[in-house]
């Protein structure tokens, strides 16, 4: 099989090998089991995604998610202790990419259609994770990967412009896609490495106990006395949302024990496919036969990344 380099395993879980996937002698692997655990977790994320997107208010929506994510993150902690002390610059990083994240990943719900915007987002990590997977970590990349990465690229050029060609009034929500996009990818790289130096479900306790806070603050400064008025309206699409964007999460840091960092990258992003249906059946938005046909060309780069393994 051509590859564009041969490097070792780097990111194999030194700890995990009864408790998650473990990398192969001849280099990470994505088994059956991990590919189905990921498009679980794929169709998950979409579903948290369309329920954060269909609260009235957002920004509140997005705060009881994260206090549900709160919760959950100190009852992990609880139950699995302290971090080691070199798992902690993953963590903070992390976290800190996390808020980015979800004010960028806000910001593109209030600004832009959300069959057009989740697709954008979603559908620029998998390429960077591969291109940060190969010239910084000197990962293999299987000319299989690399096809199915530029067919991901091309779907999703396609679904942005399947509505027509963007214009000036656009673009502020498509720059806040595509940093979403770019701040998925950097967070994916950070938790690859951060999961092979700590056990599995203390590093999701902790990432999910720091980068749970800032929202729910930020949704008490901005609304103030309006604000138990606003969690009474999105209490349960919130709670339900971050409980679910919790187990989504934790499964894909799982899969990610395997050092298979691209491919599980780009198999999450089958939730483009996901969202793209979901905004389609249950919040009225157009999808069409152009986008169909977007959609089926990210589902086969998917499906040559992962068949790579």
């Amino acid at each position: 099989m051509t590859v564009l380099s041969v490097p070792a395993a780097l990111l194999a879980s030194p700890a995990a090998a009864s408790a998650a996937p473990a990398a192969s002698a001849a280099g990470p692997s994505v088994t059956p089991a991990i590919v189905i655990a990921v498009l679980g977790a794929a169709l998950l994320h979409a579903i948290w995604n369309s329920l954060a997107h269909g609260v009235s208010d957002r920004l509140v929506g997005f705060g009881v998610i994260g206090v549900a994510n709160l919760a959950g993150g100190a009852l992990l902690v609880a139950l699995s202790g302290p971090l080691p002390p070199a798992a902690w610059v993953y963590v903070i990083a992390s976290a800190v990419l996390h808020v980015l994240y979800e004010l960028l990943l806000l910001a593109s719900y209030q600004l832009g259609e959300f069959s057009q915007m989740y697709p954008l987002a979603r559908g620029t990590a998998p390429w960077v994770v591969a291109l940060v997977s190969v010239v910084v970590l000197g990962r293999a990349l299987p000319i299989t990967e690399l096809l199915g990465v530029l067919a991901v690229s091309a779907g999703l050029l396609a679904l942005v412009l399947v509505g027509g060609r963007p214009g000036r009034k656009q673009l502020p929500a498509l720059g806040s896609a595509v940093l979403t996009g770019l701040m998925i990818a950097a967070y994916t790289v950070v938790d690859g490495l951060g999961v092979a130096v700590a056990p599995l479900t203390a590093y999701i306790g902790w990432l999910f106990l720091l980068q749970s806070a800032p929202l729910p603050l930020l949704a008490v400064i901005r609304r103030g006395r309006q604000l138990p008025a606003a969690v009474r309206r999105c209490a349960l699409p919130g709670l339900a949302g971050g409980v679910i964007s919790l187990a989504a999460y934790s499964i894909v840091l799982w899969a990610q024990t395997s050092g298979a960092l691209a491919p599980i990258a780009a198999l999450r992003e089958t939730s483009i496919i996901f969202g793209a249906l979901i905004g389609t059946v249950f919040l009225g938005e157009r999808l069409g036969r152009r986008r169909i046909m977007a959609a089926a060309v990210v589902l086969a780069g998917v499906l040559l990344i992962s068949l790579t393994h």
